[in-house]
């Protein structure tokens, strides 16, 4: 994995990316610096000196080293860059104001923590009497899991046991790191072919938001601090089918991408809410677009937590056939 480039981030002005890449084409590593990550870099480099920077996330480090920087990232193989070549990638940079990248344009940036289990050590409350059963017959016969007190609050299986739709957000501003890895989490969604059939559309206008929730039904929690519009672009998708296909493909793509924003929002300690009831010409019309929109993702951070919800039984959501 080596340094290649500073560049700019999805949604600010002042931060950037920075990207590695491996010998694979599709092995990248990209690390986002938000306005004040970036100014103290910055001005290390300025002094020659060497210095650590913490990230955002507070456990988090740049260590700038004479001869290498070390980015230690939270859940994250350790990435490292020559100090003199990212030292003069980053004064290059920061010499001149960039514009944030169109948000459809993006490469790995969402990593989910990884648990590793240990299968010498037995779980709590197994049950002896079975010891030969199968993984769907222990599914079928169990009770909803409790949410484990180890896990890490970033775990995606702690994630999706936590999530829960807000209807009513603080006015506190997200984070634009925390929209870069919202984002981000969109652009590695799995798609048909591969081919991206969707556009995700970025509101950051409070009347926009304001018509997008007239549109909406009327509910008032669609002008979220973060409000984002996921629409389907089949002419993206080039696979040999007839129109209607296509359309199903880019109506999956989108919705998949939304889920998948919707989870790293959780991830980032952020709550949600999905709109799917809209009136779609009245949605297209305000953001100046031909794309039909397949739902509006709202996020932010909810005025109070609450506890998850129950949920019924796995052997009550699975039918098996033989």
């Amino acid at each position: 994995m080596e340094f290649q480039a500073v560049e700019p981030s999805y949604t600010s002005k002042e931060g950037c990316r920075l990207v590695w890449k491996g010998a694979d084409e599709d092995d990248t590593d990209v690390v986002i610096l938000n306005k004040n990550e970036l100014k103290n870099l910055v001005e290390i480099f300025k002094k020659n000196s060497t210095g650590e920077v913490e990230l955002e996330d507070q456990s988090s480090v740049i260590r700038v080293n004479s001869d290498v920087t070390q980015f230690s990232l939270a859940n994250h193989r350790l990435l490292e860059a020559k100090t003199t070549d990212l030292q003069d990638q980053v004064l290059e940079y920061a010499k001149v104001p960039h514009e944030p990248q169109y948000v459809y344009i993006g490469t790995k940036e969402f990593y989910p923590s990884i648990w590793i289990r240990d299968d010498e050590k037995k779980p709590e409350g197994t049950s002896k009497k079975h010891p030969k059963q199968s993984l769907i017959e222990a599914i079928l016969s169990s009770e909803p899991e409790k949410i484990r007190q180890d896990l890490s609050p970033t775990d995606l299986f702690r994630v999706f046991a936590t999530r829960r739709s807000t209807r009513k957000f603080e006015k506190t501003k997200v984070e634009d790191w925390k929209v870069d890895k919202i984002l981000s989490a969109a652009d590695v969604a799995p798609t048909a072919g591969n081919f991206q059939g969707f556009q995700v559309f970025l509101i950051k206008n409070k009347k926009t938001k304001e018509a997008l929730a007239e549109a909406a039904n009327k509910q008032p929690y669609v002008a979220a601090p973060v409000v984002l519009v996921f629409c389907m672009d089949p002419s993206r998708v080039k696979l040999k089918f007839p129109p209607n296909i296509l359309e199903k493909f880019s109506l999956q793509d989108a919705t998949i991408a939304a889920a998948f924003s919707l989870l790293a929002a959780s991830g980032v300690g952020l709550s949600t809410i999905w709109i799917g009831m809209f009136d779609e010409e009245k949605v297209m019309k305000i953001l100046g677009t031909d794309l039909r929109p397949s739902s509006i993702l709202c996020v932010g951070y909810p005025d109070k937590k609450k506890p998850p919800k129950s949920r019924r039984k796995l052997k009550d959501l699975i039918k098996v056939i033989e």
